[in-house]
């Protein structure tokens, strides 16, 4: 089990490394946008990962409020991008 998760750290550390990049080359701030909340996924998945490895759940608050804030970022992005119509 304790190499599964090994590997599963990894693939996410990995994934963290691309979607830093992907943050920094970015060209629109739309993809900037989204980058960032594939990296709010991205540590809660480590976080979740943690939980697992350390059967300890004391950081499972930190990981309720991560996916909180993922979900009201998305949101608040696709609001803020959404075109709008003119009432005259």
């Amino acid at each position: 089990m304790s190499i599964i998760l090994g590997l599963a750290l990894g693939m996410l550390f990995a994934a963290g490394a691309l979607v830093l990049v992907r943050i920094t080359l970015g060209p629109t701030n739309l993809d900037r946008a989204l980058s960032v909340d594939v990296m709010i996924v991205i540590v809660t998945g480590i976080l979740a990962t943690q939980i697992v490895r350390s059967e300890d759940a004391g950081t499972l608050p930190v990981l309720v409020v991560f996916s909180l804030t993922g979900f009201v970022g998305s949101v608040s992005v696709a609001r803020f991008m959404a075109p709008r119509k003119d009432d005259q």
